[in-house]
Order: C-alpha cells, then sequence, then structure tokens
C-alpha cells in the first residue's frame, strides 16, 4: 500500500517538475522584462526568501494562515454541529449562512479593514471568517446524513448525548468534515494573500504586489514561485494527514470495494 502511495506521490510531484524544466529551457535566453529567465527568478527566489524576507514576510504570512484556519476549523466543527443537532438554531441561522456563502471570500477583506483597521488583527479574521463557511456547512450535512439505523444503535446501547457525539456521530460525519476543511484550506491561502495585497506591507502577498508596482519582475515572479510552492506543500500535507486520520475509512472502502 505504501509503494502505491509513493508512486502516485511521484506521478503528481512529476508535472510540476516537467513545467518548471520546460520553464528553464524556453526561458534560457530570454530579454523580454516580463519573462526573465527562470535562472535569474531563483536567484531571487535564493536571496529574497531563504534569507532576506523569511523571518518577516514567509513566517509572517504562514502564521496568519495557520492561525485563522485552526480559528475556522474549531468554530466550523463547533457551529456545524449545533445547527445540525438543534432544528431552532438551524432555522435562524441557514438564511445567512447562505447569505454570507455567497459572498466571494475576497470581497470581505476591504470590509475588514474598514471596521477592524490594518494589521495582523485583519488579517487572521477575514481569513478565519472566510473559511469558516465550508468546514460549517461539510460538518451539517456529515450530520445529517448519519444513518438512523447507526443512531438507532447507539439508544439501544443506551449511549450518552455525549457518547453519541463524540462516538457515533464525529465519526461517522469525519470523512465529509475532512472535505470541508480541505476546502477551508484552499480558501484560507487565498484570502490570506489578499489580504496582505490590499491591507499590508508585509507578507508574502504585499511583498509580491509591491515588486510588481516596482517593476522588479524576478522578484514578483519569485513572489509567485512561493505561493505556488507553499500552496502545493500544504494541501500535500494536509493530505497526508487526511490519510493517516481517516485510515478506518479508508480501508473500509477497499475492503468494499474488494468484495
Amino acid at each position: 500500500m505504501r509503494n502505491v502511495a509513493f508512486r502516485n506521490w511521484v506521478i503528481g510531484a512529476g508535472a510540476p517538475v516537467l513545467l518548471l524544466a520546460a520553464w528553464w529551457f524556453l526561458s534560457a535566453n530570454s530579454t523580454d522584462p516580463f519573462f526573465p529567465p527562470l535562472e535569474t527568478i531563483l536567484i531571487r527566489f535564493q536571496e529574497l526568501w531563504l534569507f532576506d524576507h523569511f523571518q518577516s514576510d514567509v513566517l509572517l504570512s504562514l502564521g496568519n494562515l495557520f492561525l485563522g484556519f485552526a480559528i475556522a476549523a474549531v468554530a466550523g466543527v463547533a457551529v456545524g454541529f449545533v445547527t445540525a443537532l438543534v432544528p431552532p438554531v438551524r432555522w435562524m441561522i441557514d438564511p445567512l449562512i447562505h447569505f454570507l456563502r455567497g459572498i466571494p471570500p475576497v470581497a470581505l477583506v476591504p470590509i475588514f479593514i474598514s471596521l477592524i483597521g490594518f494589521g495582523t488583527q485583519m488579517r487572521v479574521t477575514s481569513i478565519a471568517l472566510a473559511a469558516l463557511f465550508p468546514t460549517m456547512i461539510a460538518t451539517v450535512d456529515g450530520i445529517r446524513s448519519v444513518s438512523n439505523d447507526l443512531m438507532d444503535v447507539a439508544r439501544v446501547y443506551r449511549l450518552s448525548r455525549k457518547e453519541r457525539v463524540l462516538n457515533v456521530l464525529l465519526p461517522a460525519a469525519m470523512p465529509q468534515i475532512f472535505s470541508g476543511l480541505q476546502v477551508s484550506l484552499q480558501v484560507a491561502f487565498i484570502v490570506m494573500i489578499a489580504s496582505e495585497m490590499l491591507g499590508s506591507s508585509q507578507g508574502i502577498g504585499a511583498m509580491t504586489l509591491l515588486a510588481q508596482q516596482s517593476f522588479m519582475t524576478a522578484d514578483m515572479w519569485a513572489g509567485i514561485l512561493l505561493l505556488g510552492v507553499i500552496g502545493f506543500m500544504v494541501n500535500m500535507l494536509f493530505s497526508l494527514l487526511k490519510r493517516k486520520v481517516l485510515s478506518w475509512y479508508i480501508g473500509s472502502r477497499r475492503m468494499a470495494r474488494a468484495a
């Protein structure tokens, strides 16, 4: 099984490697100021993001991303459970959910700049609120899709409400919750970049935008490359965590298909 996972990972990593190789050769002799050679971009990448701006910008951006996502994950699961299990709450909150989920996440950033101002609090709040809804909606759907037979068994064994939530509902809804968390992570990443471009002078997004406005094209491409690398790595790490936590579910699906 591990060999299959490793093979799939190698195949998945092959496309970015081939793309970078094509980029290297196609841009090798480029004199276009807007399309510098990849070698030049990689040199600036090393100078900027591995040394000069690593602590002041890269770690700052990642800290905001993970803090905002963590808040959204905890709040999304908690609110999702309450919404799914308490009908009056669901009736009250459903219209609000459908209204807010229709607003593009990036559009929330100017609102929070007006309400909170510039700074870390604004960026974390924007990330957390934008990433909240996919997890919350997935949690509600996961809880409501739990089989009635499963809940009947829990009642027969006289499990308490707490035991039913932690030992029955949560594991049964976990696959859908993780799907929502993965979408939330992608939304959080997008809003992290937008909040830095619109309301900050620090962070990867702000530095990339500043490079574009200052016609430092190699620095701009280096920032875009870094965002791509971070996005790929974060998604890969989340996928590994998802497979680890849901190993029981993935194994049961394989057994069902084999049968």
